[in-house]
């Protein structure tokens, strides 16, 4: 009977438990129901000589109840607490059994052909497909995939992260040198002319914020010329400064050869061989990439771009109709109908899975039953051999009640062949 206090077992043990008990009550009755006959049939077989079969009967079913109450005792515990050899097996052959039961699992169920075939089976990717595709199935994952990714958010501290974001600048912006690679890289652009379409950009941005800000140029120059002169020159002279502005810029949009283009040119050159070869020019360069990156405002400019993206990735991930939350429902439920309908897809999907439960399979199937060795090991000997007598005792019970009735039969038959043989 196991000794653990019924309090501390779940609902389904003691529900075993009780099942258990009653079935040993019910063996034992039998057992009970034997000796009785047999006592009746010996104390009267003498006057009613039919009742030697009773007692014949009876005595082969006792033999048969005790001998079976014996194998099924011994397996859990010492019988009568005698220390008979080969009793009390699972408590003394615990750690055996757990490393026998590991073995068996690796080898009959974590082998690489079984995991495979299994697999190719069980046709994963159409499956998952057909149930990624509903709707409310895509929702339940999308909100638990959102609260992971919240969970991760949050527990991501601010601090580490800006440190993270410095020393990645630190380690690709700053310590690098960038001269010689951007004269390289611009020399480039001037050989293949990548840099005109930036030119007439330029110049097209330039000719617009002219034509809306003609104002602009009222008393630029005028503003500069002696109080004598007529106002009406102070008009034509800014006119003037803006007509001829308007026509320069005019004049190198319209002309792909123009001086400035070529003056351009010939700067660009200049600069992508400086920085390559000048050591001044390059240092100038390293100065102020230093002042622009390695400055504690962009520090915090990169700890205040963190916060916002994280706090805007939180709320939106929160909320269940924010358009990510909406974009990750469709391209799930896009993600499904695919699976589901497209067999190329599918074919491929299932050997990633086929493939990688292989590869896993093989390298690590002794460690994972394993597993089952370590926790048998792991367990008391008593307590194991009470949590699995709950699961198989009640079973084993009726090994004890075949036995009475087995025994009962037996013994009739072999007092009924001894009697007609031998009279």
């Amino acid at each position: 009977m196991p000794r653990t206090p019924t309090e501390l077992l779940s609902p389904a043990d003691r529900e075993r438990l009780a099942s258990l008990r009653r079935m040993k009550a019910v063996a034992l009755g039998a057992l009970l129901l034997m000796a009785a006959l047999f006592v009746l049939g010996f104390a009267l077989q003498e006057s009613v000589p039919a009742l030697a079969y009773l007692r014949a009967a009876a005595e082969g079913g006792m033999v048969g109840a005790l001998a079976d109450w014996f194998a099924v005792t011994a397996l859990f515990r010492r019988p009568l607490g005698l220390p008979i050899p080969h009793t009390a097996i699972i408590p003394s052959r615990k750690d055996e059994i757990g490393r026998s039961l590991g073995e068996f699992v690796e080898t009959n169920f974590l082998s690489s052909p079984v995991v495979r075939g299994k697999l190719q089976s069980a046709r994963i990717s159409e499956r998952l497909g057909a149930w990624l595709a509903q709707p409310a199935h895509a929702e339940r994952v999308s909100s638990e995939g959102a609260a992971m990714a919240q969970g991760v958010l949050r527990a991501l501290s601010d601090d580490d992260v800006q440190d993270l974001v410095a020393a990645l600048a630190r380690e690709h912006l700053i310590e690098p040198e960038w001269g010689t690679p951007a004269g390289v890289w611009l020399e480039r652009i001037v050989e293949t002319g990548a840099h005109h379409a930036a030119v007439d950009l330029a110049a097209d941005s330039l000719s617009s914020w002219l034509a809306d800000n003609r104002d602009a140029f009222a008393g630029l120059v005028s503003r500069r010329l002696p109080s004598w002169v007529p106002s009406l020159a102070h008009r034509v002279v800014d006119g003037a400064l803006y007509n001829e502005t308007v026509a320069f810029v005019d004049a190198v949009r319209a002309d792909g050869a123009h001086p400035a283009r070529k003056a351009i040119d010939r700067y660009l050159a200049r600069l992508a061989d400086s920085l390559q070869h000048d050591a001044e020019t390059r240092a100038k360069l390293e100065g102020a990439k230093v002042a622009v990156f390695d400055s504690p405002r962009v520090r915090e400019l990169a700890g205040s771009a963190w916060e916002t993206a994280k706090n805007g990735l939180i709320v939106s991930l929160g909320d269940e109709r924010s358009a990510l939350r909406t974009r990750m429902r469709e391209a799930l439920i896009e993600i499904g109908g695919r699976l589901s309908s497209d067999r190329a897809i599918q074919r491929r999907v299932d050997g990633w899975v086929v493939d990688a439960a292989g590869f896993l399979v093989e390298r690590y199937r002794h460690d994972i039953a394993s597993i089952i060795t370590d926790t048998v090991e792991k367990w008391d000997a008593e307590e194991t051999t009470e949590k699995i007598e709950l699961l198989v005792g009640r079973d084993l019970q009726y090994i004890r009640l075949n036995g009475t009735v087995v025994g009962a039969l037996a013994g009739l038959v072999i007092f009924s062949v001894a009697h007609a043989v031998f009279g």
